[in-house]
């Protein structure tokens, strides 16, 4: 009969450890590898979906701005195309997020389902244990149990078992409380996944509302200025010649910058070479050791740099092309253009050194070096710091100007390495 009770409680011990730890390591499991992954992805949605909303409250800014001035037909429309372009964008994240929503509550449910087929057998075994050891009680009494034993050693064992078999279902019923607990989280999960669920829908029913009232208003002011597309044209045209002559400027002082700072370093013996290790060049600036290092570290931003100013909306892109509202001028944009509010502040993308402020043709452009990289501030209205001063990245610079022609407020900024144009938007942070 001893040996028969060692064995019944070794038995007894064994299933409820085995089948209670592996149930709950299975479900402990799903919920770990579910909850990591779905979390990760809502959180890129988010992030994604939050910088649309700030894009389109900012472009929403400046559209109300240039719909109030009858002069600002051309950029009104590059605005609207824009915001057109964000709110697609958005309707999509929203698209994304409530897929991913409708992914997660399925997981869910299916997980909640599992948890609670665990949690039935997790019962069923710890009943059949209970009731087992009722139906044994007089061989499972403590005393009586380690009394039965032949000697010594025996008792020890015997004593092992039964302090083992009490942990055990102790701790069975803990796991069983447990997944109780983790039903019940996973329901209230559920719930929540609804309600931002209905949230987001009413939110999409809303964009998708108001992208159709955009679209239609494009398409209105596109007819409108069809019909003097001639004009325009003439007028596009005229700016474009005006903005050669600012180009050509820029660059010769890009290209007097680089000639005057080698000429000081090779008078003063300095090591300084360039960034492909040259010790003499006409088009590459010879750089220090803190200037290489300065380099360096701007291009490592890339993809990464403020805007230079907070609130606008890109509305000309760098290159060449044709005008997307008057197909036939062609346009050649050594830089980017950005609508902004009233007096916008100007700052600077990346820490560096005012190389030179100039003021031609009626605007004023700030030129910064960051090591052997130039960017290129044109059209201000004011402006706040003079050639050698430092500047910390995001530091104000001046104000946008009026474009006296059309009453709007525009940036063109550019982007050099060198004596070579390089695409800002590509640089700037997404």
């Amino acid at each position: 009969m001893k040996k028969s009770t060692s064995k019944q409680f070794s038995t007894m011990r064994k299933s409820t450890r085995i089948n209670s730890v592996i149930i709950l390591l299975i479900a402990l499991f799903a919920v770990a590898v579910f909850d990591a992954g779905a979390q990760k992805k809502s959180d890129q949605l988010k992030q994604n979906k939050q910088k649309l909303e700030k894009e389109i409250s900012n472009t929403q800014a400046i559209l109300n701005q240039t719909r109030q001035n009858k002069n600002a037909s051309l950029q009104q429309l590059s605005v609207l195309r824009r915001q057109i372009s964000n709110r697609e964008q958005f309707i999509l994240a929203l698209n994304s997020e409530i897929s991913a929503l409708e992914e997660e509550m399925a997981l869910n449910v299916k997980l909640s389902k599992s948890l609670d087929r665990k949690l039935n057998y997790m019962k069923a075994d710890y009943s059949t244990v209970v009731y087992n050891a009722y139906k044994n009680r007089r061989q499972t009494n403590k005393l009586v149990f380690l009394l039965s034993a032949e000697n010594f050693g025996q008792m020890f064992r015997c004593f092992k078992y039964y302090t083992s078999f009490a942990h055990n279902v102790k701790s069975q019923m803990e796991q069983i409380q447990e997944a109780q607990q983790e039903i019940q989280q996973k329901e209230l999960e559920i719930q929540a996944i609804k309600s931002e669920k209905a949230a987001l829908l009413a939110g999409h029913e809303q964009q998708l509302s108001v992208l159709e009232t955009e679209k239609k208003e494009k398409d209105k002011l596109t007819n409108e200025l069809k019909k003097k597309e001639k004009q325009l044209a003439a007028d596009i045209r005229k700016k474009q010649q005006e903005q050669q002559r600012l180009d050509k400027a820029i660059k010769k002082a890009i290209e007097d910058e680089i000639k005057a700072a080698n000429n000081r370093k090779k008078k003063a013996n300095s090591n300084a070479t360039t960034s492909g290790g040259k010790a003499n060049s006409t088009t590459e600036l010879l750089l220090t050791k803190e200037e290489k290092a300065l380099s360096n570290s701007f291009a490592g931003n890339q993809g990464k740099l403020p805007w230079p100013v907070a609130k606008c909306a890109k509305i000309r892109d760098f290159g060449t092309y044709s005008h997307p509202d008057v197909p036939s001028v062609t346009m050649q944009n050594n830089g980017i253009d950005l609508a902004t509010e009233a007096g916008a502040t100007v700052r600077a993308v990346f820490q560096g050194e005012v190389s030179s402020v100039l003021e031609y043709i009626g605007t004023k452009i700030v030129i910064i070096k960051h090591g052997e990289y130039m960017t290129v501030y044109q059209n201000l209205g004011t402006v706040s710091v003079k050639a050698g001063d430092k500047v910390t990245t995001k530091q104000a610079i001046g104000t946008v100007a009026k474009n006296t022609s059309s009453n709007t407020y525009e940036l063109h900024f550019e982007l050099w390495k060198n004596t070579s144009l390089l695409n800002p938007s590509n640089w700037l942070a997404r």
